[in-house]
């Protein structure tokens, strides 16, 4: 249900999190239904509490960009700087980075923003599920400093490795090379005026 109605999952996850919440992962599930909904102050309180369950430090990702969503991007960069962050895995790590990434945007940090993502796993030749992630924040953080050219050739390589559509690269290559679909167009109204048209013709003859 998060794919779809992100605000109906947060409320289910509340059910349950009324039924069993000294359940870690009902906690779990409650934060990242809360997170999925904008929900970041409730999110950032859940994943706190799976934390101090677990032991777990593979949600600080989450938690700095909750912070981010609450507009505090100083304590994102707390968290990313912090030592139980240093401990992550290499996925979490990635994570951090882009978060830590989005936080100096927040802070016109733009410059830090670029060097803060010139990292080895930037030219990672393994099929690493974070690396569209990580290569379309590069990119980001590129445009933001006019460097349009360069984000191009992040872009092209981070639409290629999205195979789950979890970035709008494609999109962006698209405004990147300056087309632009600016009208939705109506069926009806297609249609309708096609009988015109044809009406018109018929008219005529």
């Amino acid at each position: 249900m998060l794919d779809v109605d992100a605000e109906r999952a947060w409320q289910h996850a509340l059910a349950a999190q009324r039924r069993g919440g000294r359940i870690a992962a009902v906690r779990e599930a409650a934060a990242i239904a809360a997170y999925k909904a904008g929900h970041f102050r409730e999110a950032l309180a859940e994943l706190r509490t799976v934390r101090r369950m677990t032991g777990d430090d593979s949600y600080l990702p989450l938690m700095a960009d909750s912070e981010r969503g609450l507009g505090r991007p100083e304590r994102a960069l707390d968290l990313a700087t912090s030592p139980e962050a240093a401990n992550l895995d290499v996925a979490a790590k990635v994570e951090m980075l882009i978060v830590a990434a989005g936080a100096r945007h927040d802070l016109g940090q733009h410059d830090a923003a670029v060097v803060s993502l010139q990292v080895p796993q930037l030219r990672t030749n393994s099929r690493a599920p974070w690396r569209a992630r990580l290569w379309y924040a590069y990119a980001d953080a590129l445009i933001s400093v006019g460097r349009q050219a360069e984000a191009r050739e992040w872009l092209v390589k981070a639409a290629e490795a999205d195979s789950e559509g979890e970035t709008d690269a494609s999109e962006r290559l698209d405004e990147l090379d300056g087309i632009v679909f600016d009208e939705e167009w109506d069926d009806e109204e297609v249609l309708d005026e096609d009988a015109d048209e044809s009406d018109a013709a018929e008219d005529e003859d």
